[in-house]
């Protein structure tokens, strides 16, 4: 376990008081990908990360799980697929859960990928 956790002194949450501090999307330029960043309250336990993409409809555009993160800030990038022209409005949703235990409310972000210029 020492490996994974290092001994850095910052205190770490129980799975009821873990939950997400900060949730960032970023289009990047080519308008078909998006930059993901994502942190956690230090954890004793890893818990499992569900991340949403819906547009302006509310219909899901993309989803990923992340199961049992090592370290608590997390950046990834999520594709855009089957959208011809991805410009518009977008919500962000990542809910934070533990299989055996409880459940965080999600947090949501919203941005705009702009029109191709």
């Amino acid at each position: 376990m020492e490996f994974f956790f290092p001994s850095d002194l910052v205190p770490r949450s129980s799975p009821e008081e873990t939950h997400i501090l900060e949730l960032r999307a970023e289009p990047y330029p080519d308008r078909i990908r998006v930059r993901v960043n994502l942190e956690i309250t230090p954890f004793q336990q890893r818990p499992h990360v569900e991340v949403t993409l819906f547009d302006a409809d509310g219909a899901e555009v993309t989803n990923t799980s992340l199961v049992e993160p090592l370290t608590w800030k997390l950046e990834f990038t999520l594709h855009i697929r089957n959208r011809p022209e991805p410009a518009g409005r977008y919500r962000l949703e990542a809910l934070l859960y533990y299989p055996n235990g409880p459940m965080a409310e999600p947090v949501s972000v919203e941005f705009m990928i702009p029109s191709a210029e």
